[in-house]
C-alpha cells in the first residue's frame, strides 16, 4: 500500500509538471507567432511613430482591458500601445537586448493583480535606425484555469486508480495468497505429526512450491533413515567385540591383553568407517562445494611418499590439471590418501596416477601399482570392511571400503582392474565433475 501511494504521488507530481510546462510552452508559442506577425506588418510613419500595414486580426487588441495587449517602446519616445491597454502600460522589460523572443511573467497594480505573460523581441524597422522593442502580452487567467482543470482531473484519476490498486492488492493478499496459507497449515500439520506430506490439491501456480517442499521432506526423511541405519550398523558392529571382551574378562582368559588389542582395533575400524560416511553425508548437502583435483592429488602424493620413504616410494602424476571435483576437498583427499597408501603399501613402491575427464562431466582418477595384482574373482572381497588379502602388511583393511562408500555418497564409483604398464592392480575412482 505504501509503495502504491508513493509511486502514484511521484508519478502524479511529475505528470502535473510536465503537462503544465507543455501548456505554458504552447501559450508562449502562440504569443510568439502573433509577435512575429506584428513585427512583419510594422512600419515607421512620417513622425517616427510605429504603425501597422494591415489591421491585426484579433479583435481583442481593440477592446479595453480585453486581456490581450501589444506595446512598442524605444529610447527617447513614448510607448506605442494597443487600445486594449487603455490607460495601462507594460514594463520596458529587461535591459539586455532581446535578439530572440523572450517570455516572462509581468504583474503590476494597474492590472488589478491579474498577471500577464509577456513575449518581447527587439527589431529595427526599414528606413529607421531606431531599435524598437515589440511586446505582446496576454493575461494568464485562462491558462491558469485550464491548468487547474487538468490538475483536478489528473489527481482525481490517480485517486481512483489508487483506490482500484488498493482494492486489487487487498484482494491479492486475501484471495491470491490463500493457497500459501494452505501450504503453511499443511507444514504445521507435518510438524505436529498429523501428516507426512503436503497435499497436492493446490492451484497450478503453487504446485512447484509444493513439489519442492515434498522433495525436501523426502530428502530429510532419507537423511534421517540413513542416520538411523548407520547408528544401528555401528551398534551392531560394536556389539560382537564388546561381547568377546566381556567374556574374556569374566573368564580371565590368558590371552586377554591380545584379545583386548584385537577387539579394540576392530571397534576402531568400525568407528572410523562410520565417521567417514557421516562426514561425507553431512557435507554432501553443500552443493556449492568445489575442489581442484590436481592440487589435492599433488599434496596427498607428497605426503604418501614421505610416509613410505623407507620403500623408496615414487608416485608419478599425469593428466588434465584443470579438473574440478564437485564436492569437499577433505573427502577427496581422504579417498586419494587411502588409494595411494594401499598402492604403495601392497605394491613395490612405484605408483602411476592418470587424471582425465569423461562425459557427464566426470573426473576419472586411475591409480596403478607395480604389485602382484589381485585375481578378478577375489577383487570384490577388498570392499568388505576389514578385508585384507595381504596380511603381511600392517593395517585395518578399511581403505577401499571407505573410498567406495564416500564415492557412492557423491554419486561416484570405484572400479578394480589390471595395470597394463606396471603389471599390478589398477583402481579407477570416478567422481562428479564441475562443468
Amino acid at each position: 500500500m505504501l509503495w502504491i501511494s508513493l509511486l502514484l504521488g511521484v508519478g502524479g507530481v511529475a505528470l502535473d509538471r510536465a503537462v503544465g510546462r507543455l501548456l505554458r510552452d504552447n501559450f508562449d508559442e502562440q504569443l510568439g507567432a502573433t509577435l512575429t506577425a506584428m513585427i512583419a506588418t510594422a512600419e515607421v510613419g512620417p513622425d517616427g511613430e510605429v504603425r501597422f500595414g494591415r489591421r491585426l486580426a484579433d479583435q481583442r487588441f481593440f477592446e479595453p482591458y480585453s486581456g490581450l495587449y501589444w506595446q512598442v517602446v524605444s529610447t527617447g519616445q513614448p510607448p506605442f500601445r494597443s487600445r486594449s491597454l487603455w490607460d495601462r502600460r507594460l514594463g520596458p522589460g529587461a535591459a539586455t537586448p532581446a535578439v530572440e523572443p523572450r517570455a516572462y511573467d509581468f504583474a503590476a497594480e494597474g492590472f488589478a493583480g491579474d498577471p500577464v505573460r509577456v513575449v518581447e523581441r527587439d527589431a529595427v524597422l526599414p528606413a529607421s535606425p531606431t531599435m524598437f522593442r515589440f511586446q505582446i502580452a496576454q493575461t494568464t487567467r485562462a491558462l491558469d484555469e485550464q491548468v487547474h482543470r487538468l490538475r483536478r482531473t489528473l489527481y482525481l484519476s490517480l485517486g481512483v486508480l489508487g483506490l482500484g490498486l488498493f482494492a486489487l492488492a487487498l484482494a491479492q493478499a486475501t484471495y491470491g495468497l490463500k493457497p500459501l496459507r494452505g501450504v503453511r497449515r499443511a507444514m504445521a500439520a507435518i510438524r505436529s505429526g498429523e501428516a507426512k506430506r503436503v497435499p497436492e490439491a493446490f492451484p497450478p501456480e503453487v504446485m512447484p512450491l509444493v513439489s519442492e517442499l515434498n522433495a525436501l521432506l523426502d530428502h530429510a526423511e532419507e537423511q534421517a533413515d540413513e542416520a538411523r541405519r548407520h547408528a544401528g550398523n555401528l551398534a551392531h558392529a560394536l556389539k560382537t567385540p564388546m561381547s568377546v571382551l566381556l567374556n574374556d574378562a569374566r573368564g580371565e582368559a590368558a590371552d586377554l591383553p591380545q584379545s583386548v588389542e584385537t577387539q579394540l582395533a576392530t571397534m576402531r575400524r568400525h568407528v572410523d568407517h562410520h565417521l567417514a560416511r557421516a562426514r561425507a553425508l553431512g557435507r554432501r548437502s553443500a552443493s556449492s562445494a568445489r575442489a581442484a583435483v590436481w592440487p589435492a592429488l599433488e599434496g596427498v602424493a607428497r605426503a604418501v611418499e614421505r610416509m613410505h620413504a623407507d620403500r623408496d616410494a615414487v608416485i608419478d602424476l599425469v593428466g588434465e590439471r584443470a579438473l574440478v571435483f564437485r564436492g569437499e576437498r577433505q573427502d577427496l583427499e581422504e579417498m586419494l590418501g587411502n588409494l595411494l597408501d594401499n598402492a604403495v603399501k601392497y605394491g613395490g613402491g612405484r605408483v602411476f596416477v592418470t587424471v582425465r575427464a569423461e562425459p557427464g562431466p566426470v573426473v576419472a582418477i586411475a591409480i596403478e601399482d607395480d604389485g602382484s595384482g589381485i585375481p578378478e574373482a577375489r577383487r570384490e572381497e577388498l570392499f568388505a570392511r576389514g578385508a585384507r588379502l595381504d596380511t603381511g602388511q600392517p593395517g585395518t583393511g578399511l581403505g577401499l571400503a571407505i573410498v567406495r562408500d564416500v564415492a557412492e555418497i557423491y554419486g561416484g564409483a570405484v572400479e578394480l582392474g589390471d595395470s597394463e604398464d606396471l603389471g599390478g592392480l589398477m583402481v579407477t575412482l570416478r567422481l562428479p565433475g564441475a562443468g
